[in-house]
């Protein structure tokens, strides 16, 4: 079918050819070459850049709202280590957002040929961006609890909140979801 709309009528759609899983390929990026496997690559970027619409927005919003918050009233209640972890917030949101964006670069301006690569290094920006999107979040986490109630409920909330982030992004995509025949 090829790039265009949804035939049922749902907006952007893609078909890279292989909707059958059986058929998917288990292998590595790095295994995958430019122009054999040129409709596997495809599809996992398109599969990329889905995740990549679900991550984005809400960067964005944190950083909006990160961006603004210099104005608010409260705002300079702030102590030194307050401020500072607020720019840290800000930083950490602004390089999530441009490691999000850039696999959109690396598709519209890298080179075609490069498949292979540009999936690799997308991954690899996906992962940094994830990274910085959870400094973020802690960091502003720790501001915001820090202005509403004292300094050990917000380290409380933080620690809290990193180890759910840390269980739900990292181990268990590690180890609890490994495939079956690994077990056995």
């Amino acid at each position: 079918m090829g790039e265009g709309s949804d035939p049922e009528g749902g907006g952007d759609f893609y078909d890279a050819g292989d909707q059958d899983p059986e058929t998917w390929d288990d292998r590595s990026a790095e295994d995958l070459d430019d122009r054999d496997d040129r409709q596997e690559l495809r599809r996992r970027y398109y599969g990329l850049l889905q995740e990549l619409r679900v991550l984005l927005p809400g960067v964005q919003v944190l950083v909006a709202f990160l961006l603004t918050a210099p104005f608010a009233e409260r705002f300079t209640e702030l102590d030194q280590l307050e401020t500072d972890v607020y720019a840290v917030a800000l930083l950490s949101g602004i390089v999530a957002v441009v490691c999000f964006v850039a696999p959109t670069a690396f598709h519209r301006v890298g080179w075609r040929q490069s498949r292979s690569k540009r999936l690799q290094w997308s991954i690899r920006m996906l992962r940094v961006g994830l990274a910085f999107m959870a400094v973020a979040l802690e960091a502003a986490l720790f501001v915001v609890m820090g202005l509403l109630f004292d300094r050990t409920v917000a380290l409380v909330a933080v620690v809290a909140v990193g180890v759910v982030g840390a269980l739900a992004w990292v181990v268990i995509p590690l180890a609890g979801l490994r495939p079956q025949d690994e077990f056995e």
